[in-house]
């Protein structure tokens, strides 16, 4: 929460603990240790702003119903010196408490000093975290569930820096391995077809069979000729692989850049082979006692770390692909000594995950410090229906083809409108929809609508400046209240994002944020009879239109001035 928040509950809860030692010293509670007890915010805000439990935690102690033992906490409770100007009891014992007009100025007042910094804390006492997404096979484009961990994980990032922690973005490049292999049995079959025809090579059964394979290859030779068609396999299929796969590559991090998303490192699986650790990390399990041989193959005794057994190694000296994940994270937690590693998964990981725990901590790494988001599929719909292909193209949908029919914007802000564990279903007709039944373009709406009033008051010679208190506490209309009591919310929804892991509650704040500020638009006119009034408000509009483009900015989507 914000530190006028935080503040405002720590008074609170000194005030209720002085309210029990006061009726305890006058006989109206028996002396006994005081419960511990809790304050939130109660569902219905009607009942209050905070509502306290202590009367019910403490039946048992103060052998007393709780109706009495909140009556006795009323009755000594002095709020005088706090954010709070009331005490209710409601139900059996729940004490309700509201906020004095005070706090609602220096809410706003609180935004006005600290602009694009509020909503910043130090929950994350500087941890540094490593948060790991997309990392898409660089053999093809990006497919559709990318778009989604884009910006699930860039949200997310963006969250835990607010939130007080050191985060860097890295893309993991699947540039070794099985699928490298098949790419390059890909690119050779498709460049010796150029000049044997088709007929007369086979395409392997399991290769990619994408227009990129073809395109790639063609490149090569108008660049090359036919120099590689009689060199030996290994120099041809390296050859190929060394034209394409950079070219892929840049190809990822030219559509991410689209996207918006940017990473600190783009770390090669290759350089875990060449600098030993994929050996390394074996020798390390073997060492732990970890593994076991069976039919001429090393197997991680998965069993005893949470995890079925597994293969490490393969008869044939080969490692399998968990190896190298073993050693990247390894070299996250252990080499470059991240606080947190974060990976950004497929749900299809799911069995995954106990495996590479499990080898952590047989390496002596605390597995907690691997944390890992699902996320679930993403399905899109056109006109009610599941759609597979482009429009334009006729073939499958990716990041691009994404991008070329519906707004970053919007996309960003749809995708990031859902928990990690929540299937999409993504309307492609209402990203691209004009009114207020699309979320985003209803929350633009409402920075744009912000943008005129302020334009049209300057027009007439009214424009924003600092307020006293007094002129603050003018604001008592029930929609100034609940959008100030929203505004100060923010800080806590960053940090519970960051908890979480879970960036889209700011999405789900700044929609409810923008329903209030309609709300407000609707009933309170900013420009009145009352020039202290119409100030007030306008202070307000301000500290509104930073807040939301504070949150609009966290994950990346613009805020206009006109619409």
């Amino acid at each position: 929460m914000s530190k006028l928040a935080a503040k405002a509950t720590q008074e609170l809860r000194e005030a209720v603990e002085q309210a029990i030692a006061k009726a305890q010293a006058q006989g109206e509670l028996p002396e006994a240790q005081a419960p511990a007890f809790t304050l939130e915010v109660p569902a219905d805000r009607a009942h209050g702003d905070w509502a306290c439990n202590a009367a019910m935690a403490g039946a048992r102690a103060f052998k007393s119903a709780p109706r009495k033992i909140a009556e006795a906490i009323q009755k000594n409770i002095d709020l005088a010196d706090t954010y709070f100007q009331s005490c209710e009891i409601a139900g059996p014992g729940f004490l309700n408490f509201t906020y004095a007009p005070r706090f609602y100025g220096e809410v706003l007042q609180d935004i006005h000093k600290l602009g694009t910094e509020y909503g910043r804390s130090d929950f994350g006492g500087g941890k540094r975290v490593l948060v790991e997404f997309v990392s898409a096979n660089p053999t093809g484009p990006m497919h559709i569930g990318n778009a989604r961990g884009g910006v699930l994980g860039d949200a997310l990032s963006s969250a835990l820096e607010t939130a007080g922690y050191q985060v860097e973005r890295e893309f993991y490049v699947n540039d070794a391995g099985n699928q490298v292999n098949k790419f390059a049995c890909s690119l050779e079959a498709r460049y010796l077809q150029i000049y044997k025809g088709e007929e007369n090579v086979p395409f392997p059964e399991d290769g990619y069979q994408g227009e990129d394979i073809k395109e790639h290859a063609k490149d090569f030779a108008e660049k090359y000729g036919d120099e590689f068609v009689e060199a030996a396999e290994d120099v041809r299929k390296q050859a190929l692989v060394d034209y394409a796969l950079p070219k892929n590559i840049q190809g990822l991090h030219d559509d991410l850049l689209r996207y918006r998303v940017e990473y600190d490192n783009w770390f090669r699986e290759s350089t875990l082979h060449a600098n030993g650790a994929v050996g390394r990390v074996v020798e390390l399990l073997k060492e732990k006692g970890a593994t076991y041989e069976k039919e001429g193959a090393v197997w991680f005794k998965g069993e005893e770390y949470g995890s079925e057994d597994f293969v490490l190694v393969r008869s044939n000296g080969v490692p399998t692909y968990v190896v190298p994940d073993i050693a990247y994270h390894y070299d996250k937690l252990v080499t470059r000594n991240f606080d947190v590693a974060i990976d950004v998964l497929g749900a299809d990981h799911h069995g995954y995950v106990p495996r590479l725990k499990g080898a952590l901590t047989a390496l002596g790494v605390d597995a907690s410090r691997l944390q890992i988001v699902l996320m679930q599929m993403v399905r899109l719909v056109r006109d009610g229906e599941i759609v597979k292909a482009s429009k334009r193209s006729g073939k499958a949908i990716t990041l691009v083809t994404l991008l070329e029919e519906v707004p970053v914007d919007a996309a960003r802000f749809l995708f990031n409108s859902y928990e990690p564990n929540t299937r999409i279903d993504f309307d492609l007709d209402l990203a691209v929809q004009q009114d207020s039944q699309n979320p985003v373009y209803y929350v633009q709406y409402a920075h744009a609508r912000v943008c005129s009033i302020l334009k049209n008051l300057a027009a007439d010679g009214i424009t924003p400046r600092e307020c006293t208190m007094e002129e603050l506490n003018l604001l008592t209309a029930p929609e100034e209240i609940e959008l100030i009591r929203q505004l100060s919310a923010y800080t806590s929804e960053v940090e519970g994002a960051a908890r979480a892991m879970d960036p889209a509650r700011i999405t789900r704040y700044v929609t409810a944020l923008s329903t209030l500020f309609h709300k407000f638009y609707n009933a309170c006119r900013v420009k009145g009879d009352d020039p202290a009034l119409t100030a007030a408000r306008l202070y307000l509009c301000t500290a509104f239109k930073q807040v939301l483009e504070n949150g609009l900015g966290l994950f990346k989507v613009t805020a206009p001035e006109t619409m």
